[in-house]
């Protein structure tokens, strides 16, 4: 099932002008504050009666002004998670999740209170009351409540903006398994970064109303074009196998026949797993070094480089592994002699890689 939407909206000198698709998975709408990405949610939701456009998920029309067709948000199936949980702090848990399932078209049965429950890790907390939760164990019970409701789109409005880094750090998985194994559409707005590349299927990036970029989440967060917090947002994507763990620290990875080490990671031998590297993070040699404490060595070559208005530019290397991007200045590339065919060696600092950046791929 796809979510289609077509808007145009004028807010006083702000005009919305988007048109997109969010297949099955998690398509994050990012910008920046001011970009369009809440009046598109609420649009959706059917908080905002667009001036012209026509919204649906598969078959099932929510909105088309030409047909002057506007369900109310209570008709329109969806789940929805805020920036907070919203619970009632008169209820307990358990009575916050069976209000959610309430509201379902099909009553669903005990298996899937089961099933929900034992997804999002909450078991332990049915009895209490949302006023003796943290902030993550709300957002994990809200995420509950809105499936529980047999949603057929949800959306989830920066669902993480409230947290600290912690809380973030631990709520992070629940929505990884949320986009892994629900098969509705989550629309999930989002202004950070390291958000969007460990949840993200699809990218729809806005700007200043319009629709800058949209696609597969490994293709456009691996474009060096894709600069959306500026040149230093620069990265690229990589897809990996968790081969083992070992007893210093580090987890050794296989991505395309090729070792990469990291800082360890949660997750079990056999994982495939992404990785954001960014650009900044990466230097370049003609040769393959030596003596260096670097121990992310790709061999590849050079596929294009783009210069900047400065001193700077982003070389973009194919290796085995993937795409990788590299930050460096224009003199550098000169004395290295970089063009495009030639071949070169990427080097990546395990510790350069956020611990934010790696996560659970579906």
């Amino acid at each position: 099932m796809t979510l289609s939407v077509s808007l145009r909206h004028d807010q006083g000198a702000f005009t919305l002008n988007v048109a997109f698709e969010a297949p099955p998975g998690v398509t994050v709408l990012f910008g920046q504050s001011g970009s369009g990405k809440t009046t598109v949610v609420q649009a959706v939701a059917g908080l905002l009666r667009p001036e012209t456009g026509q919204i649906a998920v598969g078959n099932r029309v929510l909105c088309d002004t030409e047909k002057n067709l506007w369900l109310p948000p209570h008709r329109r199936r969806l789940g929805y998670i805020f920036q907070e949980g919203r619970l009632f702090p008169h209820l307990t848990v358990r009575q916050n999740l069976l209000f959610g399932q309430w509201f379902a078209r099909k009553r669903s049965k005990g298996g899937e209170f089961d099933r929900v429950v034992e997804m999002l890790g909450i078991g332990s907390l049915l009895s209490r009351r949302p006023g003796l939760l943290s902030g993550g164990e709300k957002q994990r019970v809200a995420i509950g409540r809105a499936l529980l409701a047999g949603p057929e789109l949800i959306l989830a409005d920066e669902p993480l903006a409230a947290l600290d880094e912690a809380r973030k750090a631990e709520i992070m998985p629940y929505f990884e398994r949320l986009r892994d194994e629900v098969s509705v559409p989550v629309l999930y707005v989002s202004h950070s970064l390291s958000e969007v590349a460990r949840l993200a299927t699809t990218v729809v990036a806005l700007e200043g109303g319009t629709v800058a970029r949209q696609g597969p989440a490994m293709e456009v967060l691996s474009d060096p074009m894709f600069t959306p917090d500026g040149i230093r947002s620069v990265g690229a994507m990589l897809e990996a196998t968790v081969k083992t763990h070992h007893d210093d620290g580090l987890t050794e990875l296989e991505a395309g026949g090729q070792s990469l080490f990291l800082p360890r990671v949660p997750q079990a031998p056999g994982a495939l797993i992404r990785i954001r590297i960014a650009a900044q993070g990466v230097i370049l040699s003609r040769s393959r070094p030596d003596g260096l404490s670097a121990l992310n060595q790709l061999p590849g070559q050079v596929e294009h480089i783009r210069a900047g208005d400065g001193p700077g530019a982003i070389v973009s290397v194919e290796t085995p592994a993937g795409r990788v991007l590299a930050r460096i200045t224009r003199r550098s590339a000169e004395a290295l002699e970089l063009s495009e065919g030639v071949e070169c060696w990427a080097v990546i600092k395990s510790v350069s890689i956020a611990r934010g950046d790696v996560g659970g791929f579906g």
